[in-house]
């Protein structure tokens, strides 16, 4: 594993290009604490309100299939540039609608640009850190961190003055990124080999890229869970829903760049999938619990430390994605997202009608079940994993390759 001179040590393109990466996860948790808001401004139910996610994350993951493609045909800096051009514009008209039906409609614009920007930054901060890839790697799991973790405090300044008011923020902060890539990054060589679309679903033919894009997929219905239902139980303001969300978002951070790699070199990135995809399934059925009892203070707790496991997992499953098959990392990225992105786009519509109809427990009993179901997937098809071993080596763990 090259040192690189330290993960900071990075040159100007890639801190510029991680600067947009964490806006563009900012539009991830913005909307969470402006969701009853918006529900009561639109006069919406939850169910209908979650299809913000669902539009946003089902656009994203179909759009993935098709992000190799344009890049290997324009280039890197023009396919990130034009993804943020349509979130400037899409975010900019959500903060215009009259219905959640056009809301929803300008969210899935929104994920179109997501899909473009954030597979392709990926692929750029790879190519153009200090360090090797697992330091760039690192990088970008931090950049979705902060994002991640900052959205729901700028949502909650914004959108207590104006639940359209964080839609019209991030179109302005993304155009800050537009001029940023534009101006810093250099302009990345058209690849000599174009991609072809269906390149991503033939990498997915490798069972080590399919046991972990499919282990991602119910672990990121258990992450979108409470990412999405938990605002409308709280029964906090937008400021109390954007600070749970910020202390999650922080756990997400730390433990994304100084939980992970540790516990890789330890016990191994198989294990530490097991590791966090359990603890994940604890704290769900302790926010479970907690709702079912009414248990506000259980609620707010299990929500902020399932940011834990949650961060440990973004961070080896985007690790392991990259690296347990032979495919190009952007067509093995888009293969990976493409999969994983759906369990983000039927999670929210899924547990929210599940706690409109039966109880407010049952959406996180469902997300735990899915963490079982994630470790199943990884026991059974443990022999796929079998190329996690090298990376493993690179880590100093010599024991911990799957049986």
């Amino acid at each position: 594993m090259s040192s690189g001179g330290g993960i900071l040590r990075q040159p100007t393109s890639v801190w510029a290009t991680a600067f947009a990466a964490v806006v563009a996860f900012m539009g991830i948790g913005l909307v969470d604490p402006i969701l009853p808001s918006i529900a009561l401004g639109l006069k919406a139910t939850p169910s209908e309100v979650s299809l913000l996610f669902t539009s946003y994350f089902l656009v994203t993951a179909v759009a993935m299939l098709v992000t190799g493609w344009v890049s290997s045909r324009i280039g890197g800096k023009r396919t990130l540039l034009a993804g943020l051009a349509l979130v400037v514009v899409f975010a900019a008209l959500a903060g215009t609608s009259g219905s959640v039906a056009e809301l929803v409609g300008f969210r899935a614009g929104w994920g179109l640009g997501n899909a473009l920007f954030v597979a392709t930054a990926l692929a750029v901060i790879v190519g153009a850190a200090s360090g090797g890839a697992e330091s760039a790697i690192i990088l970008y799991e931090a950049a979705l961190g902060l994002g991640i973790s900052a959205g729901p405090l700028v949502g909650a300044l914004l959108g207590d003055w104006n639940w359209r008011a964080p839609f019209f923020g991030t179109a302005t902060l993304m155009a800050a990124g537009f001029v940023l890539i534009a101006t810093l990054l250099r302009a990345t060589p058209t690849p000599a080999v174009r991609t072809r679309l269906s390149a991503p679903i033939r990498a997915l033919a490798h069972g080590g890229l399919s046991t972990t894009a499919f282990t991602a997929l119910f672990y990121n219905f258990a992450f979108f869970t409470v990412l999405a239902f938990t605002p409308f139980i709280l029964g906090m303001s937008p400021y109390g829903i954007g600070a749970v969300f910020f202390g999650w978002g922080v756990c997400v951070a730390l433990a994304s760049v100084f939980g992970a790699p540790p516990l890789q070199r330890r016990i191994g990135s198989v294990n530490v999938l097991h590791l966090a995809l359990g603890l994940l399934a604890v704290l769900q059925i302790g926010i479970a619990v907690s709702a079912g009892t009414g248990a506000r203070v259980g609620v707010v707790v299990c929500t902020i430390l399932s940011g834990i496991p949650i961060g440990l997992n973004n961070t080896v499953f985007t690790e392991s994605a990259m690296e347990v098959s032979d495919a190009p990392r952007p067509v093995a990225s888009a293969g990976y997202n493409f999969v994983r992105w759906m369990g983000g786009a039927l999670a929210p519509f899924v547990a929210t009608k599940l706690g409109e109809e039966i109880g407010v427990a049952v959406p996180y009993a469902a997300g735990a079940v899915c963490c079982a179901i994630g470790m199943a997937v990884l026991y059974t098809r443990r022999h796929h994993l079998r190329p996690l071993a090298r990376v493993d080596l690179d880590h100093g763990v010599r024991d911990a390759a799957p049986a």
